[in-house]
């Protein structure tokens, strides 16, 4: 007599749990998915699990050194123009002449009252 779907899923489960497999997740967009497809298909492998299974293990192969230069984050330079340079020092100079700074901890409840009453 054959299985019933369910009893199917949970013959599965007991497997994998006996195997310690784990299912892993992720959502991705757009441009992750594009370059996932271009590596699969530059590897001639069709599943996404597989390519992803074999992309860790070839990572881990290459040591530490190597793991933290592929999965280290690029990250952006902020540059900030000459023009926004110059509105911060005319907002910071006009502030300044406007109402005294306030030291770090001078305003207990940073309600701004210590502000208004040195006006």
């Amino acid at each position: 007599m054959a299985l019933t779907p369910k009893q199917r899923d949970e013959k599965r489960k007991i497997k994998e749990a006996k195997a310690g497999i784990e299912d892993l997740r992720m959502k991705a967009g757009r441009g992750t998915r594009q370059a996932l497809a271009e590596i699969m298909e530059w590897a001639q492998v069709e599943e996404n699990g597989e390519a992803m299974t074999l992309l860790i293990h070839r990572i881990h192969e290459l040591g530490p050194e190597a793991a933290r230069h592929f999965l280290s984050a690029p990250r952006h330079e902020i540059v900030i123009s000459k023009y926004v340079a110059q509105s911060l020092e005319r907002f910071r100079i006009s502030r300044e002449l406007r109402a005294p700074a306030l030291m770090l901890g001078e305003d207990p409840d940073d309600s701004g009252l210590l502000v208004l009453s040195q006006r």
